[in-house]
């Protein structure tokens, strides 16, 4: 008997229907959503697709140049490359690693530890490294380690120009001198370019640019290199002759208001600052105050002469060498009964100078100084450019009114020094300062009369001859005139009575002035202090090697100039 056959069961027809019913609405679902991310969602899809494949890169500028005013470059802006990488994306073994450290002159445990965060899209591992360094890291052929271009400022005068030009940081932005101060014109505007790059962020195809970089523009400053250099050489000779702790000197284009040299001592080295300290970026002429001793005298003198009230020639009443003002004396070292207006120029006498300030009326003193640029800012937009301090009138005591005479109880910089003498150069002009070339006649602003100005003038050629304060700012070939200056530093409240400052202000040639040069040393500690010893030498070799650069006319026999003897050289007082 044979086996019965198994019984088909027959399925309904509903289910299959449901079934195909179900997958189309499926299918209906996902082509609906897929039409509405493509059509009504592009701006998402496009934005999660690039975030992979396409990147904007910023495009730096090119940081303008800093020029002096003959073309040479101070400061200039060199390609170099900087390396980075991917963490995620780096294969590379230990020996492989050591060789990167090694051309990176970095430690590889620093290198290890920059590459551990594998989540993280970018991490410099050296900024700015030499094109040579660079193509040996290329050859290397890492995954992972990637370069882009970059700028690195490089700074041909070095130290010689250090303090007035300053220097950029690693991204190339101002940090201190005229590169802070004229930030906004070197430093340009960054562009930025769209690119694809692929897994590995080697860029495959630049797509376009999204905003082009804009250059900086070059910065051309009134300095002359050679006179700068001669400057900054004959400086530096003199603080470390005299055992200095440092010092400072400006020239000055009397025609014009331009600064042809601008130096400090000590320096520093703007391309290399891994030992810089904070005290090394201080541009001493600028922005250090200091009390201006003996070179203020003849701006007391130039008030009375103006005033009508003295002539070069009138007598001033010295008395035994001391004038007694409430519980103060004031001293000359060389008392004399009896000297002209002019000698107490050329002799530097304390009380002559304070005899001549308590006939005038104190305003009178203050709105002298004031006109003469003391107690304002230079304006020459410099960082951290002093002022300096002038009190108010109103506040000076007799005794404060005698010392303010010759120099004590006000605070001047180097520059503000230097450009007040201009309106003894310019015929009772005041030339305004300035740190970019001009090329022009300088408008300057009436101080003093012709007359007065040049009857000053002819006290401070007095000054420098034998007798004066000051033969040794003496030059062979050129007529010079000046003025010495030595002053106590102040300390605790009070004055040292063994740190000085020692400076000497003057204009050649007298005939025709050209150059005001200005020259400050801050305690000389070889036991020669006096202005006259130590700052007058540096002034007659700059102002020498100065006019020679300018071709300037000589207005005297070529001629050496005789050092003086011990008994040809009066002293200041202090």
């Amino acid at each position: 008997m044979s086996a019965a056959a198994p019984a088909l069961v027959r399925l309904p027809v509903w289910r299959a229907r449901f079934v195909m019913a179900g997958l189309v609405a499926a299918f209906a679902v996902l082509a609906g959503r897929s039409l509405y991310l493509q059509a009504m969602q592009t701006e998402f899809l496009q934005e999660k697709g690039e975030q992979r494949y396409s990147r904007v890169l910023q495009v730096p500028g090119t940081r303008g140049r800093i020029l002096d005013r003959n073309g040479e470059a101070l400061a200039i802006s060199t390609p170099v490359q900087s390396v980075w990488a991917i963490p995620g994306d780096v294969e590379a073994s230990a020996a492989q690693l050591g060789r990167l450290a090694a051309l990176l002159g970095t430690d590889v445990r620093e290198l290890r530890r920059k590459l551990a965060d594998r989540a993280r899209d970018f991490v410099y591992l050296k900024r700015q490294i030499a094109p040579e360094t660079a193509e040996k890291v290329a050859r290397l052929g890492l995954n992972g380690i990637l370069q882009h271009r970059e700028f690195r400022r490089y700074y041909p005068g070095g130290e010689v120009t250090a303090h007035l030009v300053g220097f950029t940081g690693v991204d190339e932005t101002g940090q201190e001198g005229l590169e802070l101060a004229y930030e906004k014109s070197l430093g340009g505007t960054p562009g930025s370019r769209r690119v694809i790059k692929d897994r590995r962020g080697h860029v495959v195809e630049d797509v376009g640019s999204v905003q082009p970089a804009q250059d900086g523009h070059d910065l051309v400053l009134s300095i002359d290199g050679k006179i700068q250099s001669l400057a900054y050489a004959a400086l530096k000779n003199a603080v470390a002759a005299h055992k200095a702790k440092a010092g400072a000197l400006v020239a000055i284009d009397v025609r014009t208001g331009e600064v042809l040299a601008l130096a400090n001592a000590p320096s520093f080295n703007p391309n290399n600052r891994a030992r810089l300290a904070g005290g090394q970026l201080r541009n001493r002429a600028l922005t250090d105050e200091f009390e201006p001793g003996s070179t203020l005298k003849p701006f007391t003198v130039a008030l009375a002469l103006e005033s009508g009230q003295l002539s070069p020639g009138s007598a001033v009443h010295i008395g035994s060498g001391g004038l007694r003002i409430a519980n103060y004396t004031i001293h000359d070292p060389h008392p004399q009964t009896v000297l002209s207006v002019a000698q107490v120029i050329q002799k530097s006498s304390n009380v002559g100078a304070a005899r001549i300030a308590l006939a005038m009326r104190r305003e009178d003193m203050w709105s002298m100084f004031h006109r003469a640029g003391f107690g304002v800012s230079p304006g020459l937009d410099f960082p951290g450019e002093s002022a300096g301090k002038l009190r108010a009138a109103d506040s000076w005591r007799p005794i404060e009114q005698a010392t303010m005479a010759y120099g004590h109880g006000i605070s001047v910089s180097l520059l503000q020094l230097a450009r007040a003498y201009t309106m003894f150069a310019r015929d009772g002009e005041l030339v305004p300062a300035t740190l970019l070339k001009a090329g022009v006649p300088a408008a300057g602003t009436r101080v003093l009369s012709a007359r007065t100005a040049r009857q000053v003038r002819a006290m401070l050629e007095l000054a420098v001859q034998p007798g004066g304060t000051a033969p040794r700012a003496r030059i062979m070939g050129w007529r010079v005139a000046g003025k010495t200056g030595t002053a106590h530093k102040q300390e605790n409240g009070g004055y040292s009575t063994e740190k000085y400052i020692a400076s000497f202000v003057g204009l050649a040639p007298v005939s025709e002035p050209r150059l005001v040069v200005a020259v400050m040393i801050d305690e000389p500690a070889d036991g020669q202090y006096f202005g006259g010893v130590v700052a007058a030498p540096v002034f007659a070799e700059v102002m020498r090697g100065a006019l020679r650069a300018l071709g300037v006319p000589y207005d005297a026999p070529l001629e050496p100039v005789p050092l003086p003897d011990a008994g040809d050289e009066a002293r200041e007082s202090t």
